[in-house]
């Protein structure tokens, strides 16, 4: 793994042990560049990290490459229509193969001096290396790749955790009516927050702060779904809370008839593999997460054709996901240092679908767009103010934010399961 050569493992695990329970985690597990180093190592390094979606890569020879920390992977098709990944590394001396982004290639090609490889990671051409040079012993390391129901896991581990099979189990039959293997990213985009990525992935995980930040969205969720607390619910919100539960009584019927699983699923503390499920009502008109609540897309994905589909949300170690019978939003988050985390989003619609004709780009993107520039400014003000001397770990809501404490639990326990 990395070696990084800072700090003593005995300081870090020092600062994770001193983590109270159902409390926010201390600052510098938050602020240290030795700690992200650390996360990048154990986190990023040794765990099933969400990547992108199949649909990314949808031809042979398409490519990918992705940045995850300090580490760059490349995930191509070959031309036996095959996914694979492998280091962005070139077995030679080390240079990057190819630019973060899409490309679509024949071979791999290294810039600096032409090392060639198939899209197998075999070495086909090595200049200048003399007739007794055996290629097969220098081909491109590669990574344990995963596909499970269009979502695409990587993990850098030579060992990566079994556990992932707990994942492919549910979330297959949860995703297949939608065919995410078959859609098309209708659009893309990225978004640096300025904080740690565990501060993104807490902010994501409640939605205490919804009705107050997030005005648009709340017209597509019910903020009672993340939880509440039942003391203090005014007359009006109880009633709203009881017509919620009434109607989720209601949904969760359709739903069993038609098959569609939609039971809360948690595979938290205590797991390598993170994993979070439930298909949610979605508010409004119940459609979609659009500004008014309806499609944006009149083909639906796959066979999603049946009314009242709802959110199928699926949360993981460093993405979230809603998947809903019009069209998919995909969130994945990757370290760029302790205090700026990339956010990719892709909205995934059916692949025949035309933009201008089958959906509007604006109606399609414009919830999560605006969500997300929302988020990046909580996740920036919480940075900031963990840096202050005058931080100190706070509580969490055991009616809102039970999950940030299984999220911060489950990261204390990784590390230490790692040695820290």
């Amino acid at each position: 793994m990395l070696d990084h050569g800072t700090p003593r493992t005995e300081d870090i695990a020092t600062l994770i042990a001193s983590r109270r329970p159902g409390h926010s985690l201390p600052a510098a597990l938050y602020t240290s560049a030795a700690v992200w180093h650390a996360d990048c190592d154990t986190i990023f390094g040794r765990h099933w990290i969400a990547v992108g979606v199949t649909c990314d890569v949808p031809e042979a020879g398409d490519v990918m490459a992705i940045d995850i920390g300090p580490v760059s992977i490349v995930i191509l098709r070959d031309d036996d229509d095959k996914l694979r990944a492998f280091h962005n590394v070139c077995a030679h001396r080390g240079a990057r193969l190819v630019p973060p982004g899409r490309s679509v290639v024949g071979k791999l090609v290294c810039p600096y001096h032409q090392w060639t490889y198939d899209l197998d990671g075999a070495l086909a051409r090595a200049p200048h290396m003399g007739i007794d040079f055996d290629r097969s012993l220098h081909h491109l390391k590669p990574v344990a790749l995963r596909d499970i129901g269009g979502l695409l896991y990587a993990c850098l581990s030579d060992d990566p955790p079994a556990d992932i099979e707990e994942l492919a189990a549910v979330v297959e039959p949860r995703l297949a009516a939608y065919d995410l293997r078959n859609a098309k990213v209708a659009f893309e985009q990225d978004l640096i927050e300025e904080g740690n990525w565990k501060l993104t992935m807490e902010n994501n995980r409640e939605c205490y702060h919804c009705a107050s930040n997030h005005p648009q969205l709340s017209l597509s969720f019910h903020a009672a779904d993340f939880g509440y607390d039942p003391e203090g619910l005014t007359e009006t919100e109880k009633a709203e809370t009881n017509a919620l539960l009434d109607a989720y009584a209601s949904y969760e019927q359709y739903w069993r008839d038609e098959d569609m699983p939609f039971e809360a699923v948690e595979h938290t503390v205590g797991w390598p593999t993170n994993f979070r499920t439930q298909r949610l009502i979605i508010a409004g008109l119940g459609e979609s997460q659009t500004p008014d609540t309806r499609a944006a897309v009149q083909i639906p994905l796959g066979q999603a054709r049946k009314p009242w589909m709802g959110d199928v949300h699926l949360w993981g170690i460093n993405s979230w996901n809603h998947v809903m019978s019009d069209h998919a939003v995909v969130f994945t988050a990757f370290p760029l240092g302790p205090d700026r985390t990339l956010v990719r989003t892709k909205w995934l619609v059916h692949a025949e679908a035309e933009e201008g004709e089958d959906y509007d780009l604006e109606t399609l993107t414009a919830v999560w767009k605006t969500t997300n520039a929302e988020d990046a400014h909580l996740v920036g003000l919480a940075h900031r103010g963990i840096c202050s001397p005058g931080y100190r770990p706070g509580p969490y809501s055991r009616y809102t934010e039970r999950a940030l404490d299984e999220f911060a639990s489950w990261y204390v326990s990784r590390m230490q399961a790692n040695g820290y």
